[in-house]
Parts: C-alpha cells; structure tokens; sequence
C-alpha cells in the first residue's frame, strides 16, 4: 500500500476505498484503541495531528475517487460519528463511527493500525475539528 500522508505520529496508506493508519505507539499506552465496527478512542495530544492528517489525506485525488465511486452520497456526513467524549480518567477522546481492525474483538483494545473508509474521513474531520474549536 502507498503512503498518501505521515504527520507526526501518524501514517496514513491507501487500498481501493479504504485508508489504513498507522500509529507509532505500536501497541503502548498512547495507542489508538478501537472496537472494531462501533468506535474509536484517540489520545487527546494526538488530536491535532490527526486532524491534520485527516485534511491532507481530503485534499488528494484518492479520496475523491473513492467518493464519486460511493452511490450513498451522505457517507461523508459528519452524522456518521458521534460527537467526540472526552474521558479525563485515561486522556482519550472516543468517538463512535466505522472504524475497523483485522482482528475484531468486543470492547476497545489497543491497536496499532485501524481501517476507515475513505469516505467517512470528512465526517470525522469535522467532527474532531468542531471538538478542537470547542477547547
């Protein structure tokens, strides 16, 4: 799979309509944790490059291809997350949505790599951005 963008911790790779990224943490506590098919949990000091990430991975033809590919043209609705909770108890800032791993498992575990399609990344940009405006 190509790069299509790395900033800061963050890689982010491409295949077909799906975008894989790519967390340095490698598994230690700062880990993005995810329940495969229902949410994702971002350390809070990741935020800010991730939505960076988020809009330059938007900006390239990969992702608009995979829109004008997508019959269901509210895919990129920011309704498709949930807006953003932040839990003071662990830093992480969880938000529902269609995220995916390889191995799915109940409940939020540490990974190292997760999927989302490329045409929900609008969503979750404006969702983490509104989040980020509101502190």
């Amino acid at each position: 799979m190509p790069t299509i963008t790395t900033v800061a911790d963050w890689t982010i790779t491409a295949s077909g309509d799906a975008a894989t990224f790519t967390h340095a943490s490698a598994g230690g506590y700062w880990a993005p944790r995810v329940w495969s098919g229902r949410g994702l949990a971002i350390a809070d000091a990741d935020l800010p490059a991730l939505d960076k990430a988020l809009g330059e991975v938007l900006k390239l033809p990969v992702y608009w291809l995979a829109r004008s590919r997508r019959e269901d043209r509210a895919a990129g609705d920011a309704a498709v997350w949930s807006p953003p909770r932040y839990d003071p108890d662990d830093e992480f800032v969880y938000l529902t949505g269609p995220c995916r791993t390889d191995a799915p498992a109940p409940g939020y575990r540490s990974v190292s790599t997760f999927a989302i399609d490329l045409v929900h990344l609008r969503g979750l940009r404006i969702r983490i951005a509104a989040y980020r405006a509101q502190r």
